[in-house]
């Protein structure tokens, strides 16, 4: 059962809203508000891509990427994270 783009799209746009409301309200770091609104954001933008595709073929120039560690980075290269990036073809 597919969704539809425009339904996909409305609730990416009311994810990344409860981000940004979560963010400026961040009690600490490691906030679980904070955590669980970013990954509703991921969620939200991989329904809305894989709608998108389905209906029309298409896709955004964005991709999840799985756990970048911040400190391994310099060590052990790039590990995954469930953030959003701009991938430039």
């Amino acid at each position: 059962m597919s969704i539809d783009p425009r339904v996909a799209l409305q609730s990416l746009t009311t994810a990344l809203e409860e981000h940004l409301i979560a963010a400026s309200a961040r009690r600490g770091e490691g906030d679980p508000t904070v955590e669980a609104a970013f990954f509703a954001v991921a969620d939200a933008f991989e329904v809305y891509d894989d709608s998108l595709y389905e209906a029309y073929g298409e896709v955004t120039p964005l991709e999840v990427i799985d756990d970048v560690e911040e400190d391994d980075e310099d060590e052990e290269g790039v590990e995954e994270d469930e953030d959003l990036e701009i991938v430039d073809d």
